[in-house]
């Protein structure tokens, strides 16, 4: 795969012919509304009879005779084959076709009907892009997943490893594989409005159109019948002592957001942030608890899209006594276009909503002034309070991302309180792992982690698992966000480090640990990578910095102690966690991408998670969630105030692995005070003896002399 990922700019001769510009094929849209400084200008108008929202509860059956005819369960390169097929038919007429991981909503974790990356590639990581032309496939992840791309895609795949150098991006790979001129689909509702603007500016460098399939998704018509079915659990209300602040309250304070900004609606497409702010909880999306829906709020009134079959009584009275009406979900787009036509001011959160909405609006905006102008004959505009009258776009970051990161008191509450739950079960878990690692039990990681799940299923409040648990012995604790299959995982044995990255969704809270052990001997060489790690994890958790420090400020701290031996990982340090929400939350993170701003403020949770990994042989990562609290400083330089953490996760560091030599007395007292606040905290919380005397044998005071304990 090493040596294909190098060939990647090489340009075929039947990548030449492209299809011309005068084709039948769905308009390429595009507007004269400013974004992010651009301007954009109208070629055509959106025709009614192509704005139709597709999501998984639209999959009909087939009468049995059509099903006959179908390809089901196709091979990889045959639905490779397949796709390319359509690319030539009436209304399509394109040269190459991008398929995203997101849903219509930007989710990282989506439901199962939306995973057409996953279903063209093979490969199942959660983030990637594919892109598919008349004679390449080549597929974009990062560095979490190189070692799961390299094992799940086929020959026919190249794999582009996206951060490393010389690897060019989706725009430059197809600008140079691709003649001028050609034509590159996609489907607007899978891009945000500012990720598809942005892929417009960088293929028309060589003349190519990004050509918007509204009515069609390419893989789906490749997937039919197969298709999993939708999701259709029902949503739940999220209990105000969980939530901390009604519904009403949130919606008082977003329409003052809304009125200082001059906008009379917003519309809200991020999941899980219409979950948050309605108080609400679902059960559509693996591992996060929220429901598809989109939510416009407008100053005098709220209409909630989403399927009437998941919503119960009690939901339907919660939200009818917070003023919330409910619509289809299939409706939004008609929706836009009604406000459009009202003359609403519409505040979008482009880097989320995606393109079909915006665009959907834009055009709506365009068909109104005209109208206005056919009207008026002298040509003068109509205006308000020194405005030109009619709907105009808002643009910004959306002003629930941050009230949503910035956790309450009850919101904070529930986190502890979960974590400790969480505590008591990974002690009853590794007593017993360790029990049957000793007694020469073979247990395979697929093993490890379904026990795991039968520990917190016991405790309070459990709902589901926040991700699929990282279960990796030896060469697969490398492979970073590794998912073990009972047909190929290893055995979890005294030989090997082993990784064990998992959490939970509680009702209360949402938790997510990392813990590497060594039930042997571990290697001289291990000792020193995971006591390195060690010393990040201390560091940053020490840190001491200035109000308005962005997260990237901090990353450093985590990778220092790796740096100076010429070490490093592949993955950010920390990211953000909701209240009971996705386990991955921003807009804030601690990450060597400069480029998020997000100042950390009092009352954010975020990961504390630097790693270590040697490809091949084995992983390690230590990870605890802290929160952001203010703290006392003897001086307060510029008058601002001084922040640093509080730990969320106390589950025990094994000492083992710890190379005492290498740690300074302050790092040692870290541990130490650590590790007596873990047994303090989580040992009322066990009755099992057995995981007490595990709890009490791993939290035993260090000393600089100890080589190690056991």
């Amino acid at each position: 795969m090493e040596a294909i990922a190098m060939s990647t700019c090489l340009r075929s001769s039947s990548s030449s012919s492209c299809f011309s510009k005068k084709s039948p094929c769905f308009h390429l849209l595009s507007f004269s509304v400013p974004l992010l400084a651009k301007t954009f200008k109208t070629h055509q108008p959106i025709h009614r009879q192509l704005l139709t929202v597709r999501n998984c509860s639209q999959i009909t059956s087939q009468p049995s005779s059509d099903n006959k005819k179908k390809t089901i369960n196709l091979k990889p390169d045959e639905k490779l084959r397949a796709l390319r097929e359509i690319f030539s038919k009436p209304g399509i007429g394109i040269d190459a076709y991008i398929i995203p991981s997101q849903d219509a909503h930007q989710s990282e974790f989506i439901a199962e009907c939306y995973m057409r990356r996953s279903y063209i590639s093979g490969f199942t990581g959660s983030a990637g892009t594919a892109v598919v032309t008349k004679d390449k496939a080549a597929l974009w992840t990062d560095g979490r997943y190189f070692l799961q791309a390299e094992k799940q895609l086929t020959p026919r795949w190249i794999l582009m490893r996206a951060g490393n150098y010389g690897v060019p991006t989706t725009a430059e790979w197809l600008n140079d594989v691709l003649a001028p001129g050609c034509r590159i689909g996609i489907d607007p509702f899978l891009f945000s409005s500012d990720a598809a603007e942005e892929l417009k500016g960088e293929i028309s460098k060589k003349n190519h159109e990004l050509v918007y399939l509204h009515s069609i998704n390419l893989v789906d018509e490749i997937w039919k019948e197969t298709r999993p079915e939708p999701p259709m659990k029902p949503v739940r209300v999220h209990d105000l002592k969980y939530a901390g602040v009604d519904v009403k309250s949130k919606l008082s304070s977003l329409r003052s957001e809304l009125r200082v900004a001059g906008a009379s609606a917003i519309v809200i497409s991020m999941l899980d942030e219409v979950a948050w702010l309605l108080n609400l909880r679902g059960n559509d999306v693996p591992h996060s608890p929220v429901m598809y829906a989109y939510l416009i709020v407008e100053i005098d009134g709220a209409k909630l899209f989403i399927d009437n079959s998941k919503v119960n009584p009690e939901v339907m009275a919660h939200l009818k006594d917070s003023g919330v009406q409910l619509r289809p979900y299939e409706a939004i787009l008609s929706e836009i276009e009604s406000l459009a036509a009202q003359g609403a001011q519409i505040w979008f959160d482009t880097s989320s909503v995606n393109a079909a909405i915006v665009n959907t609006y834009r055009s709506a905006c365009d068909q109104y002034l005209r109208k206005v102008a056919s009207k008026n004959k002298s040509g003068a505009s109509e205006r308000i309070n020194g405005r030109t009258a009619g709907p105009t776009g808002v643009y910004r970051v959306s002003p629930i991302s941050m009230a949503k990161a910035v956790k309450n008191k009850a919101e904070l509450e529930g986190m502890q309180s979960s974590h400790l739950r969480d505590a008591a079960a990974l002690s009853q878990f590794w007593a017993w792992l360790e029990e049957e690692i000793s007694k020469n039990v073979v247990l395979t990681e697929v093993d490890v982690a379904d026990k795991l799940l039968e520990f917190r299923e016991k405790q309070y409040g459990f709902m589901d698992t926040s991700f699929d648990t990282i279960s990796g012995s030896g060469a697969n604790g490398a492979v970073i966000h590794y998912k073990p299959e009972p047909e190929s995982c290893s055995v979890v044995d005294a030989e090997n480090l082993f990784l064990l990255d998992s959490g939970a969704q509680y009702i209360d809270g949402t938790t997510d640990i990392t813990r590497t052990v060594h039930f042997g001997e571990p290697t001289s060489r291990q000792k020193e990578c995971f006591t390195r790690v060690l010393q990040g994890h201390i560091a940053l958790d020490q840190a001491v910095f200035p109000e308005n420090t962005p997260g990237f400020v901090l990353d450093a701290f985590a990778r220092s102690s790796l740096w100076k031996v010429g070490l490093d990982y592949r993955h950010g340090t920390g990211h953000g966690v909701g209240a009971a929400l996705n386990v991955h939350e921003g807009p804030h993170s601690i990450s060597f991408r400069f480029g998020n701003l997000t100042p950390l403020q009092k009352g954010m949770v975020v990961s504390n998670e630097p790693g270590y990994y040697e490809d091949h042989s084995f992983g390690i990562r230590i990870e605890n969630l802290v929160y952001v609290k203010e703290v006392n400083t003897p001086n307060r330089y510029g008058g601002i105030a001084y922040l640093g953490f509080e730990k969320l996760t106390y589950v025990p560091i094994q000492s083992k692995l710890i190379d005492l030599t290498l740690l300074s007395t302050n790092e040692v007292n870290w541990l130490n005070e650590y590790h007596s606040q873990v047994w303090e905290k989580v040992s009322p919380l066990l009755e099992d003896d057995s995981a007490s005397q595990w709890l009490w044998n791993n939290t035993r005071p260090l000393v600089k002399q100890d080589l190690y304990l056991t």
